[in-house]
């Protein structure tokens, strides 16, 4: 699979008293990478769903490691890509660097969700559409 690739800079708001950025704020960088690798290949959520009749992608597991810290006016790249499809599940690794150095790696799962058909208030896994497949696969940098 393609990877995607995202430049931000820390933010002040992203960091703890001590400048260094707060743990679950890695977590809202990969959400966001993830829609962004998501828009990159013309599947923004808002198409997702008017599309594909699907509410989004929640995270069902996440795994991660904190390596080295990022500080407060860092610019750190974030590295994406989806590395396994299942039926309606599939795995998203990302990496972010801190200039060469890994300083954050995290591994999530997320299911490709809908209404229920019976009761709108609920979630029901569904397969992930195969041009939804084959659309990621086309984003930029695929080899």
């Amino acid at each position: 699979m393609p990877t995607h690739t995202h430049v931000r800079t820390v933010e002040w708001g992203d960091c703890d008293p001590a400048g260094i950025v707060f743990h679950p704020r890695y977590l809202a960088y990969f959400d966001h990478a993830t829609n962004l690798l998501f828009a990159s290949a013309g599947l923004a959520l808002s198409t997702l769903q008017e599309r594909f009749e699907a509410i989004g992608y929640p995270v069902v597991d996440l795994r991660s490691r904190f390596l080295t810290p990022c500080h407060y006016g860092d610019e750190v790249r974030i590295e994406t890509r989806i590395v396994e499809f299942r039926n309606s599940s599939f795995d998203i690794d990302h990496r972010l660097y801190r200039g060469d150095a890994l300083a954050v790696e995290a591994t999530v799962t997320r299911v490709w969700v809908g209404r229920h058909p019976r009761n709108a208030q609920r979630l029901q896994a569904l397969p992930v559409p195969e041009e939804v497949k084959q659309a990621l696969q086309q984003v930029e940098g695929y080899p």
